[in-house]
């Protein structure tokens, strides 16, 4: 199994130390380094600037929103930072949700997966190269039909680094899931757990059988990003995570439309999510926190002692579909070795 490093997005300032943890994890050997976007801080930007003080690391986006640029815009953007950084790019995309893509992008939600993937095909046809880009879809149209009536065929100026960019695609439901092992070179999860192992493997399968796969099972690659909080109190270690698993299953996305929280039923967590959403929604984000119990946070998160962590990266993380563990949290400097050794061993 490989290893990364998540610097995600930002809150309210850019994270401090990133300078510092990226060049850490690039001299210890960690195979990735991935950001990411919801409403605030952009994916590309902190990348390109952070990957510029870097030399062999890969650069993952986990993930690019695909409401916020159009295909093309987004295939530019990518060839440019595969080209600054040698071949390093890995880039991830994802649908986020309604409430995002319609309120702050101002687009059509509808019908996510019919757009992923003709927005995954606009971007090969760029990197392609092979001809001015044409494409007649439900969603993108180039030349654009309407206007001017001026638009024209073009192809790129720039001879794109890699004509076939990796591509991983940011899913949760089955059939996503499915898309992503039809149509990409990767997975990247969000709140997976070993116990929901046998599930994906599934809904990946179901995508791997479909005619034209791009990939099989074993060229594919999946990249979960997994919180980690070290203590020797367990609680206390848990008690980090907790507002950030409450803010996902109860207030990312409306009432019956939070893709999250269904992760999370799906986990048998039901009856907990059901509260947790309750109290988000009625503004309680403290209350929510505190209904999130630890068990719920210790199945998709390393958290507690050092010992109780690598334990359980090798017996519970290490058997499932994951190909690369990211982690989301940055180890002690006195357990880092050990804990990056037993995602590696």
């Amino acid at each position: 199994m490989k290893v990364g490093v998540m610097a995600g997005y930002w809150g309210s300032h850019p994270p401090r130390r990133m300078e510092q943890t990226i060049a850490e994890a690039e001299a210890l050997g960690v195979d990735s380094f991935w950001t990411a976007e919801s409403y605030g801080s952009d994916a590309l930007t902190p990348l390109a600037w952070w990957g510029a003080r870097t030399s062999r690391i890969a650069l993952g986006t986990s993930v690019c929103q695909i409401s916020a640029r159009t295909p093309t815009a987004l295939a530019m953007a990518a060839q440019t930072i595969d080209h600054l950084s040698g071949g390093r790019l890995i880039l991830g995309i994802g649908a986020s949700g309604p409430q995002v893509v319609e309120g702050w992008y101002g687009q059509p939600y509808p019908r996510p997966l019919e757009r992923t993937r003709e927005y995954v095909a606009v971007m090969r046809a760029v990197w392609a190269r092979a001809e001015p880009v044409t494409f007649e879809g439900k969603h993108f149209q180039l030349p654009y039909g309407g206007g001017t009536g001026l638009g024209k065929p073009l192809k790129s100026i720039v001879h794109p680094l890699r004509s076939d960019i990796p591509v991983y695609l940011g899913a949760e439901g089955p059939k996503n899931v499915a898309l992503a092992a039809e149509i990409a070179d990767g997975w990247t999860p969000l709140w997976f757990s070993p116990k929901t192992d046998e599930f994906y493997r599934a809904a990946l399968a179901e995508g791997f059988a479909r005619e034209g796969a791009r990939r099989t099972a074993a060229d594919f690659e999946v990249a979960n990003v997994c919180w980690l909080s070290e203590d020797e109190d367990l609680e206390r270690a848990a008690a980090r995570l907790k507002p950030v698993v409450a803010l996902y299953a109860g207030g990312m996305g409306a009432n019956g439309a939070n893709f999250h929280n269904d992760v999370f039923v799906r986990m048998g967590w039901g009856q907990e999510c059901a509260e947790i959403q309750r109290l988000y929604l009625a503004g309680r984000a403290d209350l929510a926190a505190q209904a999130v119990p630890t068990a719920m946070v210790e199945d998709v998160a390393l958290v507690g002692p050092v010992d109780k962590i690598c334990e359980e990266i090798v017996k519970r993380w290490k058997p499932t579909v994951l190909t690369t563990l990211i982690l989301g949290g940055w180890p002690r400097p006195e357990s880092r070795e050990r804990i990056l050794e037993a995602v590696r061993s």
